[in-house]
């Protein structure tokens, strides 16, 4: 089990964690969520020790990863694929890491075997693709057997049979009891992978919930209208604060109302409805949502590519 209590952690004038507090249970594959800079990789370092909190606490199975007497047979962990010596074989990084946390030669094969590195174990390391670079960092996570497991990212470079492969790793050591937690931006695999879901924002928490109970929350916020006029209740809808999309149909998606309300807003503006469908949110959807006001990087729309120049604009 994974404990963290009012973690804070600043680098300068930034503030990576702002008194994060949550829990991760065994027999379940957590995901851990939030935009680009909202505190994710400085949380997995502040558990595994690389960097030391400011305040408060982060604890594996109730102790500070660096009190732990066995660390590779209790926590295993990837933050970086690439975390090896390039010249080094597949096979030789698992042997000195294994040499490292006293474990069998024999788990070196098993792992490898786990992963589907068996063929290339003599490989050097960096001829490996980032895909598997990632296989063997989960081998590596492996070596020790621990009961918490800790992933940045570990679909990153896979191919599709590789996401699925990873995907069921993760669920069947979950199944085992374990405790999986794991980083990701991909919302459409963490809504296949995850069970139960930690999002961050800006350093600080913002929801942990079950995905069932996540997606339901967002569900009907999200409503399909379809009218002969529909195009006169756009800016009505966006006035009530709604974000409104266009289908190609000429049906409208609705964002951020009740299905009622449209239809007031409609009734009120005298157009006649023909259809009114609360629509199920995706995770990626909740997620968005949620996290609006914490992504901290914004991308301005660029201009379709060879579009005109405004008139009287300067040309290179």
């Amino acid at each position: 089990m994974i404990e963290v209590r009012n973690l804070t952690k600043r680098f300068g004038a930034k503030l990576a964690v702002n008194d994060l507090s949550f829990d991760v249970q065994p027999g379940v594959v957590t995901g851990f969520l939030g935009p680009n800079g909202a505190g994710k990789t400085t949380t997995l370092r502040l558990l595994l020790g690389l960097a030391h909190p400011d305040h408060g606490t982060a604890t594996i199975n109730g102790h500070r990863y660096h009190d732990l007497r066995s660390p590779m047979r209790e926590v295993g962990a990837v933050l970086d694929a690439r975390a090896y010596h390039p010249g080094r074989r597949a096979r030789d990084h698992l042997l000195v890491l294994a040499a490292a946390g006293r474990i069998p030669r024999r788990r070196v094969d098993e792992v490898l075997a786990l992963v589907g590195l068996e063929d290339v174990a003599n490989r050097r390391a960096g001829t490996f693709s980032l895909g598997m670079a990632q296989r063997l960092g989960i081998a590596a996570a492996l070596l020790g057997d621990p009961p918490v497991l800790l992933f940045d990212e570990p679909v990153n470079g896979l191919d599709p049979e590789g996401i699925i492969w990873a995907r069921t790793l993760m669920q069947a050591l979950a199944a085992q009891g374990r405790t999986v937690f794991v980083s990701s931006h991909l919302m459409s695999e963490m809504a296949l992978t995850a069970s139960h879901v930690i999002v961050i924002g800006r350093g600080r928490l913002i929801k942990d919930s079950s995905v069932d109970d996540l997606v339901k929350a967002s569900s009907g916020k999200v409503v399909r209208l379809r009218a002969p006029r529909a195009d006169a209740l756009g800016s009505r809808l966006q006035a009530a604060g709604a974000t409104v999309e266009a289908n190609a149909d000429g049906s409208l998606l609705v964002h951020g109302l009740e299905a009622a309300t449209v239809g007031d807003i409609a009734f009120q503006a005298g157009v006649a409805v023909h259809e009114l469908s609360p629509l199920e949110a995706s995770l990626e959807e909740a997620f968005m949502e949620l996290t609006r006001e914490d992504v901290e990087f914004h991308a301005r729309a660029a201009s379709p590519v060879g579009a005109a120049s405004p008139a009287g604009a300067a040309r290179p």
